[in-house]
């Protein structure tokens, strides 16, 4: 049963910030940026919705930028994420890795925009589970 009262708002709150990354992920690449950068919103937004998703069913998660990871405690929790949300558990790589040089290839568009792609089905299934929020 989905919490409420203060679990329901901070949830909420979180899935509030999960669609800010989004649309920042989305603006137009500035000259001179990375698509790295924008890859990094996008995973941001992704890890914010599954987490808004924990916090709404009253699941304590560690501090983490793992997407399966989180999508895991959440199956554990009794919630069974949909099949097409555990290709977003790719994303965790552009919370770190990528966004910094000579450790990994460059990210190219194709990348990005499956990166986006993947970030709005998650953001889309925590505003079908929480409502819509902002």
């Amino acid at each position: 049963m989905p919490h409420e009262g203060e679990s329901s708002v901070v949830s909420r709150d979180w899935l509030i910030r999960a669609k800010g990354n989004l649309l920042r992920a989305k603006q137009p690449k500035p000259e001179g940026a990375f698509w790295e950068d924008l890859c990094f919103d996008a995973q941001q937004a992704a890890e914010k919705a599954v987490k808004s998703v924990l916090i709404f069913w009253g699941v304590d998660f560690p501090k983490t930028h793992d997407i399966t990871d989180l999508l895991v405690l959440l199956r554990e929790s009794g919630h069974e994420p949909p099949q097409e949300l555990w290709e977003a558990g790719r994303l965790s790589n552009y919370a770190v890795t990528t966004r910094y040089p000579g450790i990994e290839k460059p990210v190219t568009e194709e990348e990005y925009q499956l990166a986006v792609r993947l970030t709005e089905k998650v953001v889309m299934w925590a505003e079908g589970i929480i409502g819509h929020a902002g």
